[in-house]
């Protein structure tokens, strides 16, 4: 059995909710019909002719990238111009696009996360953090045969998850009484009279970002055709997020500069643009910062931190030459590409343990086509 685009979208959704990107970046899915089947995945950094052409050959049914296509405002999509190409190739093989950007930068899972691992970071934590996320609670009241179904419903959803525990929810017993009037259709009871049903008061709290999502599996899951509900905001128990840009922690063995360098340059994949050091090649390094794509605006904070090395991408010559003179951090400048290609596996691996759980199959490739622009260099 092969997964709709519907639920795809709806798991990496749940993974790297499009609330936590940007306000100027585009996410989410560009083509396809929700309902077509999903057999093959193609995971990708940049939606690339290449990339579509690798797609196409392959039989890909979507292909899941990190930057958007269409991030800034065009007035045609007519075929003359690249942009314009790649959506026709797209949509004459059926193949869908879906984009993770900004919404995948910042959680567990994510791609700083992602960067920090495959560089050797044992216990990454968050650098700069988001805000806190608001916490809601969800009262719902249930007949007692139907409670077990429904709070698995509403926790399959997102609520009832507490610190290290899931599942949480309270329970009180009641009696539900209401009068189904001319029109309705009465799960229970009949039109005119007055029933009383033996229920279940059920609470749990929840993320506010999940809001949307529990109170739909809610509605589709509950037996009644009006079943009852409320949401309540929580006031001063926001939890922190877990979320934010970079992140910092311990190697697994100290090593130096020059030897980190080589662990660094192992762990990506090969670029033209190679990784580039600002520091003494014998310096002891031990704990490392990281930021994916381009870490210019991390600098500052960065200098504050007990770290000994800053690992990013699109380093420009004089902030890096400023940073330099305060005798901080060293610098490894990496390929944006390559920084951010350390997501896809981990994104694979979650879409293809998610579609197993489902008792569906899904065949996926991460690309190893090199979409970064610099295709040379010449070394003196």
């Amino acid at each position: 059995m092969a997964l709709t685009l519907r639920e795809v979208v709806g798991l990496l959704d749940g993974w790297y909710d499009p609330s936590w990107a940007e306000s100027w970046d585009a996410v989410g899915l560009v083509t396809g019909d929700p309902d077509q089947p999903v057999a093959k995945v193609l995971l990708a950094v940049d939606p690339a002719p290449a990339v579509v052409e690798e797609a196409r050959a392959w039989g890909a049914d979507l292909v899941i990238v990190h930057h958007p296509l269409l991030l800034t405002g065009v007035h045609s999509m007519a075929a003359t111009t690249p942009k314009g190409r790649v959506l026709h190739a797209l949509a004459r093989d059926g193949i869908a696009l879906l984009t993770a950007h900004t919404n995948a930068d910042v959680p567990a899972d994510g791609v700083n996360e992602s960067l920090a691992r495959a560089v050797g970071i044992v216990e990454p934590e968050v650098v700069l953090a988001e805000g806190g996320e608001g916490l809601d609670k969800l009262t719902f009241y249930v007949p007692v045969a139907d409670a077990d179904r429904v709070r698995a419903a509403v926790t399959g959803a997102g609520a009832g998850a507490i610190g290290d525990y899931d599942s949480c929810t309270f329970s009180t017993p009641g009696q539900g009484r209401f009068r189904p009037l001319e029109g309705a259709s009465p799960v229970v009871g009949r039109v005119g009279d007055v029933e009383v049903v033996e229920e279940v008061r059920v609470e749990a709290v929840l993320p506010r970002s999940r809001r949307t999502a529990v109170v739909a599996a809610l509605v589709a899951a509950h037996p009644y055709e009006e079943p009852a509900y409320d949401v309540v905001e929580l006031a001063g128990q926001d939890r922190p997020s877990g979320r934010g840009h970079g992140r910092i922690g311990a190697l697994a063995a100290p090593t130096t500069l020059r030897g980190f360098a080589e662990q660094v340059r192992d762990a990506l994949p090969a670029t033209a643009h190679g990784v580039r050091v600002a520091g003494d090649p014998d310096r002891p390094v031990e704990r490392v910062v990281v930021a994916s794509g381009s870490g210019d605006f991390l600098l500052d904070t960065v200098l504050g931190l007990d770290a000994d090395v800053y690992v990013t991408s699109d380093l420009r010559h004089h902030r890096a030459g400023e940073f330099r003179e305060h005798e901080g951090p060293a610098l490894v400048d990496v390929a944006h590409w390559a920084a951010e290609w350390t997501w896809l596996p981990v994104a694979e691996r979650k879409l293809v343990a998610a579609a197993r759980e489902r008792g569906a199959t899904v065949e996926t490739r991460v690309s190893t086509t090199v979409t970064d622009p610099w295709t040379f260099r010449v070394d003196h």
